[in-house]
């Protein structure tokens, strides 16, 4: 597959037109034509370009790529290294940020739902393709403590909790990776709890003054499982594709 068509796939799958989003989605390093072999992570680190270097990758797909706001514009440094690596070894990186977070099926926050075994996962506005925001069921009730045990065995990271005392949940609402402050609307949508990736302080005083449990379970460990689902998508519709899903662990 040329990386031109590979970038047009994905980006009519995704619906990146219809997102405004902080960083360019698509090919943002441009490497070789010919796409036979794709390492997928979460963020384009010097450590998974090295994994995608020693697997003889033809392109790196992340849902963490580079040229952020306030980044800094030289090609210099940690950066300059980063770029320098793909294009000596002809590696072409594509990256999907907001595309990635909100796809109904493949998309972090859905697989997330899934990976905690929710039913019911759908955007809190399901007429909106941008909702960042899903909700869901659990099988079960459970209290607090057990829920947060559950997440803990899902993910094999255990969360922040903001409350000590034992609730009894079933509602659950959450957006992946640094999505604390979408908690206000989890709470006007009416859940029992909100999980995110990342937590300020002052989520947990709005959680608790509004009776909602909230669970931060860490940006990494939120946003591992969209970017393996698209991985392996690609891998099941393009037989000719060889797809390496890498986890390169990250404590935040």
């Amino acid at each position: 597959m040329k990386n031109t068509d590979l970038e047009s796939y994905l980006n009519n799958l995704l619906t990146v037109s219809l997102f405004k989003d902080y960083a360019p989605n698509g090919l943002q390093v441009e490497g070789k034509r010919e796409i036979k072999r794709i390492v997928t992570g979460v963020t384009a680190s010097q450590a998974l370009i090295d994994e995608a270097i020693r697997l003889q990758a033809d392109a790196l797909l992340v849902h963490h790529g580079y040229f952020w706001p306030g980044e800094s514009q030289p090609i210099r440094g940690m950066k300059g290294q980063r770029i320098r690596s793909l294009i000596k070894n002809d590696i072409n990186l594509l990256a999907y940020h907001l595309p990635l977070d909100a796809h109904i099926h493949l998309g972090n926050n859905a697989q997330l739902g899934k990976q905690l075994g929710l039913t019911g996962i759908a955007p809190i506005q399901p007429d909106d393709p941008q909702c960042l925001v899903f909700h869901g069921y659990l099988p079960e009730p459970a209290l607090t403590s057990a829920f947060s045990e559950h997440i803990s065995l899902a993910l094999n990271r255990t969360p922040l909790i903001s409350h000590h005392q034992e609730f009894t949940l079933r509602h659950i609402a959450w957006c992946t990776g640094g999505a604390q402050n979408y908690i206000q609307q989890a709470i006007e949508y009416g859940v029992d709890a909100y999980i995110s990736g990342e937590v300020s302080e002052h989520t947990v005083h709005t959680a608790r003054e509004n009776n909602v449990v909230f669970y931060a379970a860490g940006h990494h460990a939120t946003e591992r499982y969209g970017i393996k689902a698209l991985g392996e998508w690609l891998q099941q519709q393009f037989s000719d594709l060889e797809v390496h899903f890498i986890d390169i662990d990250n404590p935040a």
